[in-house]
This record gives C-alpha cells, structure tokens and sequence, in this order.
C-alpha cells in the first residue's frame, strides 16, 4: 500500500534534516536489465557500468511508478507502521485548523451531562463532553479556584447553566478574573462577562483580534480583555497583586494555541489547556448515556492511544518533540524545565482527559522527558 502525503504537508520537505527522507532502495522484482541487448552488453562492461544498467522495469501497461527516493513520509518522521495516515490528519488540524467551538457544539442539555466536582475546598472543575470533528471524545473543562482574598478565578470557562451559577455562589461568588488558557478555550467568555460585569478578562496574545474577526456568532463578543499575556510580555508574568499572591503564570508563545499555563500556589494545582491531554476522556463523558457517544473507531482509537500518559507515553513524547515545540524548542524545553523545577504542584488539571491528582510531578517529568533533558532520548541508530 503506497504511503498517501498529503501536498500541504510536502513543504515539511524542504524544512527538514535529510535524515527524516526514505532514501531506498528499489525492489529486485523492479530491477534487470531493460532488454536482451543490454544483457548482452552487461557482460563486457565493468560492475559499476553494469549497475548503472539495471533500471526499473517500466511495463507501458500498467500506471506503477518507480519509488521516489526522496519522498517524504510520516511513518519515518513519527514512527513505522500504519500510524503514518492518521498522524497526517491530526498534523494538519493540529498546525492549520483554527475552529471557533461555535453554539451548535455546545450539548443541548449541559447541565444534565456537566460533571462539577470539588478537588480542593478552594478548586471545582466542570467537565463536560465534547468530540472533536464529533468522532473524537476528547472532553472539555473548565476550573473555578477561589483564591485566599475571596475572590473567583475561573479558567476555560463552560457553558454557564444554572448549576455552574449555584456552584460558583457556594463559592461565594465574587467572579473578579476570567482567564482563556489559550487562544482556542475563549467561547463562553461572553456569556461569563455578562454575567460577572465586573471581572477582569485575561488571555493570550493574538485572542482579542481572533475574537475581533468573528462577527456572526451571538457567543463570542468583542469584550475588551484587561490583560494579555505575550512574547513581549516582561517576566514575572502579572495580572494585579491579589491574583499574583496565588498564582505563578508561565506563557509559552511557541505552542501553536498559544497556551498560558497557572499554578494555583495554595493548593498546588497545576491548570492548562491544550499543552498536555491525559486521555480518554472518562469524567467528562461519565454522564452521557452510551448510545449517545461518539462510536470508537481506528482513528479515535489511535488519537486517544497518542494523548495518553500511561506508561512511556512514547507517543504524546513524539508529537510534543516533533510538532508542538517545533517553533521554538529551546524555548519551550525552557519553560517546561522551569516549571518542573521550580513549581511545586500536586495535581495537574487539563481541558482534555483525566485530572492528574496522583503523581503529577512524575507524570509531568515523564511526558516532557525529552525537553527535560534537551535531546531526543529515544533515538535507534539506523
């Protein structure tokens, strides 16, 4: 079966070491001599003239081409096998899709499948269902953390329904800061902002003018944001003095959405978005009846397999390595490294998949063990 790339990821070819190009060797079925004359010749000639003799065997018959030495492929780039395929797909969504979670992906009874659950007297995540391309169940989330002045941080927020608005008054509900983790977990800020005039809107650079082009969906507003988070951006990152005495941020600008990253100090709780999955996604679709999930297939199969942290976690290493820190991998295995030694975490809450609540830190050093260490461990001489 020929390897199938698709043509937009063919400039990868020009960008690439030539160590990531199949250089070989043609089949012996598709090598001999042309015709009986030059088998006649092959034997007068010496043994590099007759080598250069032997080509392939083109029968005007047929439509087989000859391989292409220097094709590019993914099962080389990511790994042999029939992953080639599928890694393809999720590479061009992952570096080109750029969806807005519009209402039409919102479920139609949210607070009948909205699983709110305390993991600290101060932290409440709201998980919900959600698929990606509706084949992929990869689950959304949303954090309230209550920080020691009494105030409401919400992180990522879900759809706001009449139990998020009772859970968020049990927590006393003073809602000063809204924060988008990145530049894809922003759609229900508008929603929130209505309710809570008054909190502060907080998200990385290159959101606000996202939200600024979209101009025909009633959830996303145009709702100027307090603070955003760059590049530019002067470290130690700083929002005001009540939320900076609870949090640490780091901002990694080369994760292709854009990802801001907290850890919640009292509680030692680690909240992301998109920079690491923990799939399948069990919590977060623990309240939708089966027969109302999406059906398992060899692509779900494969993608939930890539963003798991079970075991070596080979393949979330792989994609984090090779696509995520791409831009800029010294920088992103600088921030990585800073926040495994510098913060002190328990739990690691992800928009995607399972909380980490037992042996985050060790979770955290084996995923990103490769950019800890600044070199792909991993490597087989070929």
């Amino acid at each position: 079966m020929p390897r199938i790339v698709p043509s937009s990821l063919r400039f990868l070819k020009y960008s690439l070491p030539k160590r990531y190009f199949h250089h070989q060797q043609p089949s012996r079925a598709l090598l001999r001599p042309s015709n009986q004359y030059q088998s006649q010749r092959h034997q007068f000639q010496t043994p590099r003239q007759s080598q250069n003799n032997y080509n392939y065997n083109y029968n005007h018959n047929s439509h087989r081409q000859p391989p292409n030495p220097n094709r590019f492929s993914l099962s080389t780039y990511f790994g042999k096998g029939y992953f080639a395929v599928p890694i393809g797909l999720f590479f061009i969504y992952y570096l080109y899709h750029r969806t807005t979670m519009s209402s039409s992906l919102i479920p139609d009874n949210p607070d009948e499948v909205m699983v709110i659950r305390d993991l600290t007297p101060n932290v409440t995540i709201f998980s919900v269902p959600f698929s990606r391309f509706g084949k992929i169940p990869i689950g959304g989330r949303g954090t309230a953390v209550r920080l020691t002045s009494g105030s409401i941080a919400v992180f990522s927020p879900v759809a706001l329904t009449e139990a998020t608005k009772a859970k968020i008054a049990a927590l006393g509900g003073q809602v000063k800061y809204l924060v988008a983790t990145d530049i894809e977990h922003h759609i229900f800020l508008s929603d929130w902002k209505r309710a809570y005039p008054g909190a502060k809107l907080i998200g990385p650079e290159g959101l606000p003018e996202k939200r600024l082009k979209v101009k025909d969906d009633p959830k996303i507003g145009h709702e100027p944001f307090d603070v955003v988070i760059g590049k530019d951006t002067p470290r130690p990152y700083s929002v005001d003095g009540e939320f900076d005495r609870d949090f640490e941020v780091e901002y990694i600008a080369s994760h292709p959405n854009k990802e801001v990253v907290f850890l919640y100090k009292p509680d030692k709780v680690l909240i992301e978005a998109d920079l690491l999955f923990n799939l399948p996604a069990t919590e977060q679709y623990s309240k939708v009846p089966e027969e109302r999930r999406p059906k398992a297939g060899l692509l779900a199969g494969w993608f939930m397999g890539m963003n798991s942290t079970e075991g070596e976690a080979k393949g979330m290493k792989r994609f984090l390595w090779w696509v995520v820190s791409r831009g800029d991998r010294e920088g992103f295995n600088e921030i990585v490294g800073r926040m495994y030694r510098d913060w002190d975490f328990e739990v690691i809450v992800p928009c995607h998949g399972e909380v980490i609540e037992k042996g985050a830190k060790e979770v955290w050093g084996r995923v990103f063990e490769w950019h800890l260490k600044g070199k792909k461990s991993d490597t087989k001489k070929r």
